[in-house]
């Protein structure tokens, strides 16, 4: 029996960002190859010499300039005719980013780099939109139980983004009066005494994260049910 394997390993980033009520995922216009001028995520093959991680955190800074705030391996996707060349088994990981602290630049090989509403995706290449479908269920799964929403918001941000983060990113009504009683009860925000000034209303209360309570909490086993619907 023939047991030698042709078989490449690759990576592919599924970057999410959050701006204007929107929450949005990072592409690229491939430059050369089976998908040439298409839609993909960004990633490319492993090198000999470093880990998947490695691998995928350097794919995002050549193709597109960017360096996530939170990354966490999703799945391995290894359907046999998922790249018509060879064979390929792509190992996935899921990407939190503010897009206001990048400029995003593309290069090596990306022709274009843009974010895209979740709600409107392209078509995209390879099996790429069946990989944004399984990360938004991860996400909408793992804000329930984590607080990992919050590397989407500025380190400031004031209650009604939060608020407003969650519906996007759960796409469905929460009770708001319940959301704030309860995630307030959690210990986890400060209160950090200043205000965001806007056109219409009173100016909104800034609030920040408190990743030492988070962090100690967690040693001690708390459960954080984030569940607001």
């Amino acid at each position: 029996m023939n047991t030698k394997q042709e078989i490449k390993i690759a990576v592919d980033a599924i970057v999410f960002g959050y701006n204007d009520k929107s929450l949005n995922v990072l592409l690229i216009k491939q430059k050369f190859g089976l998908e040439k001028n298409n839609w993909v995520l960004p990633g490319g093959f492993v090198h000999n010499n470093e880990n998947l991680e490695q691998a995928v955190l350097r794919e995002l800074k050549e193709e597109t300039g960017i360096l996530p705030n939170y990354i966490e391996q999703l799945y391995t996707f290894g359907n046999v005719v998922r790249d018509k060349r060879y064979r390929v088994v792509s190992v996935s990981y899921m990407c939190l980013i503010n897009p206001k602290k990048f400029d995003i630049i593309p290069d090596t090989d990306a022709l274009e780099v843009s974010w895209f509403d979740i709600q409107n995706l392209p078509k995209l290449g390879y099996d790429h939109n069946q990989i944004i479908d399984f990360a938004i269920e991860r996400l909408r799964s793992k804000i329930k139980y984590m607080p990992i929403g919050l590397e989407l918001l500025e380190k400031k941000f004031p209650f009604s983004d939060l608020e407003n983060l969650y519906t996007t990113i759960l796409d469905k009504n929460i009770d708001r009066r319940n959301f704030r009683k309860k995630f307030l009860n959690f210990n986890l925000l400060i209160e950090t005494k200043e205000y965001l000034f806007q056109n219409v209303g009173r100016p909104a209360l800034l609030y920040k994260f408190d990743t030492k309570v988070y962090k100690q909490l967690l040693n001690e086993g708390f459960y954080f049910d984030f569940k607001f619907t």
